[in-house]
């Protein structure tokens, strides 16, 4: 399942998509399919038009933001917070032996702040190597190295090095809680990636309080043309609809309870 779902998102990407119809184009209007391969090509543009040059992309990512608000106050005690993995680059790192970071870091660095303004909360980062050819240093492992460079005890961290998807966070979360007692933890992910992070750990069977981070639009974005960053325009895209193809798969396949959890 984890393989095919990796590769299912290599060709499902409104870019390969997009690619896809472009080359059934160019062959169906070799073989003498004129009319159809004229349709396949307009969709393409049309949706290669959508992705880069206007603000669908971000509404839709937006709406994954506004979900599950951050809680109004930080709470007094906090017993145990869980990172979801997904902020180091784990190919330049098991290369090179840092800890570089993307654009998912506010994960690890709203944490180090809770963590040192709360020194008696354990921290539970799940985070394994989620590539297909499982090479690459866990996230975890990297976590307990940025984690001791900024003076956080290593004895605070509980590692999950093995979960590859948010699916295998949860179930592998919840069995660590067990064995160390630990429960109503902060949940800390970005935000546009909550609402599924929830719908998992409430299936799960893990009561959490959702910390979302790495806010990635505004909050008062609307529907419009964009002709200024159209690179920037097809990332947010592709990060929206990847997230809203998860909410579907999961629902669908009986991993969460509802399509948008809240």
């Amino acid at each position: 399942m984890f393989l095919l779902s990796k590769l299912f998102w290599v060709f499902a990407q409104p870019l390969s998509i997009t690619f896809l119809l472009r080359a059934f184009a160019g062959l169906a209007v070799f073989i003498g399919w004129r009319r159809l391969g004229g349709l396949a090509a307009l969709l393409a543009a049309l949706i290669l038009f959508v992705t880069l040059f206007t603000t669908t992309g971000t509404v839709a990512l937006q709406v994954l933001e506004a979900r599950i608000a951050k809680p109004a106050g930080e709470p007094e005690n906090i017993s145990c917070m869980i990172i979801l993995g997904g902020a180091f680059d784990n190919e330049i790192n098991t290369a090179r032996g840092g800890m570089e970071m993307n654009q998912a870091a506010d994960r690890f660095v709203e944490a180090l702040r809770l963590a040192r303004n709360h020194p008696q909360a354990r921290i539970l980062v799940s985070g394994g190597d989620g590539s297909i050819s499982g090479g690459y240093e866990s996230e975890a492992k990297t976590a307990a190295r940025f984690f001791s460079a900024f003076g956080i005890s290593r004895d605070r961290l509980i590692e999950d090095n093995t979960s590859r998807t948010t699916y295998e966070n949860s179930l592998n979360t919840a069995g660590l809680l067990k064995a160390q007692g630990l429960e109503n933890c902060l949940l800390i992910t970005s935000a546009f990636h909550m609402p599924r992070s929830v719908g998992l750990f409430a299936k799960a069977g893990i009561g959490v309080t959702p910390w979302p981070v790495d806010y990635r639009t505004s909050g008062v974005e609307h529907l419009s043309f964009d002709f200024t960053q159209p690179a920037l325009n097809a990332q947010i895209t592709t990060t929206a609809a990847r997230e809203w193809t998860s909410l579907l798969a999961y629902y669908l396949t009986g991993r969460i309870g509802t399509v948008f959890p809240k």
